[in-house]
């Protein structure tokens, strides 16, 4: 039980707060934590704030605290990535009557070789019935919806078909479409837990993080993403590319497609040759 009450969400929003954030992704409040609500407001986030990587670009700080990440999300009306989209959701389903439990998960890349610990977080979700879901806002192209913990069998949804296997030593491995993702270890933790994995995701030449520059977000019926002046909009199948020509025209789309005001461009990385 100790264990279990050290990851709860205890900076959770009060109820001004809890209001804003709600708002902020389009989204009423619940009368219960059930798991329909929990896959609306799931939904709901996903179509609402971008997951990007801005803030590693323009030199901005992370903090991995859970009245920060909701400010950042709400005040400033950014995105972010796992630690910070997961994070702050996190927090908004505490203050909403969810059971979360912040869990760590290591990137699959190629040659199913699992990345750093802490690579990634995502959360467990018990509703009011008991059940358990797996919740992840924060991967980028994934579920649009949480995934039942327990099932083994396949997950059919719009994000793909989805299965959580069994792995060695108590993890599970989630996989999209036959691919793994990643493997969840299913010990509970706590926020500041993530620090160090968030620091290498910041600073590390060899994250894909620094190596990259993105701002995406689910829409009705497909996905926008602007990475540098490249923006790709994907209508089912069917993907367009356009190269804005300046810089004043890419400030205009973050701003146009994703509520993001800059006032200036972050830097693309520039990626060692060969």
């Amino acid at each position: 039980m100790a264990d279990q009450d050290r990851t709860r969400t205890a900076a959770a929003p009060d109820r001004t707060r809890t209001d804003a954030y709600l708002a902020r992704i389009g989204a009423a409040r619940p009368a219960a934590p059930t798991a329909g609500a929990l896959r609306a407001l799931h939904l709901a986030h996903l179509r609402a704030v971008p997951f990007e990587n801005l803030s590693v670009h323009l030199g901005e700080d992370i903090t991995l605290d859970a009245d920060a990440l909701v400010a950042k999300l709400v005040d400033r009306r950014r995105g972010g990535f796992c630690y910070e989209l997961n994070g702050a959701f996190a927090a908004l389903l505490a203050a909403l009557g969810y059971d979360v439990t912040l869990l760590q998960a290591r990137g699959v890349g190629e040659g199913g070789r699992p990345g750093i610990p802490y690579d990634h977080l995502a959360l467990r979700v018990r509703d009011d019935r008991g059940g358990d879901w797996l919740a992840d806002i924060g991967f980028g192209t994934h579920t649009h919806f949480p995934l039942a913990y327990e099932e083994r069998g396949e997950q059919r949804e719009p994000g793909g078909v989805f299965r959580i296997e069994d792995a060695a030593d108590g993890d599970l491995l989630v996989l999209r479409d036959g691919e793994p993702q990643y493997l969840l270890d299913q010990r509970p933790r706590a926020l500041r837990d993530f620090e160090a994995g968030a620091w290498y995701h910041r600073t590390s030449p060899a994250s894909h993080f620094t190596r990259s520059l993105v701002c995406s977000l689910l829409t009705e019926d497909g996905r926008i993403t602007l990475s540098g002046h490249t923006l790709t909009t994907t209508v089912g199948t069917e993907r367009t590319r356009t190269e804005l020509p300046t810089d004043a025209a890419a400030l205009k789309a973050y701003d146009q497609y994703f509520g993001i005001t800059l006032d200036r461009l972050p830097p693309e990385p520039e990626l060692p040759e060969g």
